[in-house]
């Protein structure tokens, strides 16, 4: 199958929805079932906390060097010291996302405000 195979107007959307949950819901599912058994300081747990990590930053990263939208409209150099400035603000509130978020976000804005 594949996603011109049917002519319905509700095809595409179906589609999108079953590969969607195929390719992530499966791998949550067999996470928490291996993940339950494993213990927390196992070196597989402790790899696999590695490789999300990883992910993650990734993702940021490319985010903050190749961004769409509205965010690419602004210097790499303001986009850094964001980030920089949200990962400090993180590390001196006892590590609060929220706090590390909305401290880039001030930066960021207060960048664009002042640029």
């Amino acid at each position: 199958m594949t996603f011109t195979a049917l002519q319905y107007w509700w095809w595409p959307y179906l589609f999108i929805l079953v590969a969607g949950w195929l390719a992530t819901d499966v791998w949550r599912y067999l996470g928490v079932y291996f993940g339950g058994r494993a213990a927390e300081n196992s070196d597989v747990i402790v790899f696999i906390r590695c490789v999300a990590t990883a992910l993650v930053a990734a993702v940021i990263g490319n985010l903050v060097v190749f961004p769409s939208g509205a965010l690419a409209d602004t210097s790499l150099i303001l986009r850094i010291v964001a980030m920089a400035a949200g990962f400090v603000a993180y590390l001196l509130v006892q590590r609060r996302i929220v706090v590390g978020i909305a401290a880039a976000e001030v930066v960021l804005f207060a960048g664009l405000l002042l640029g």
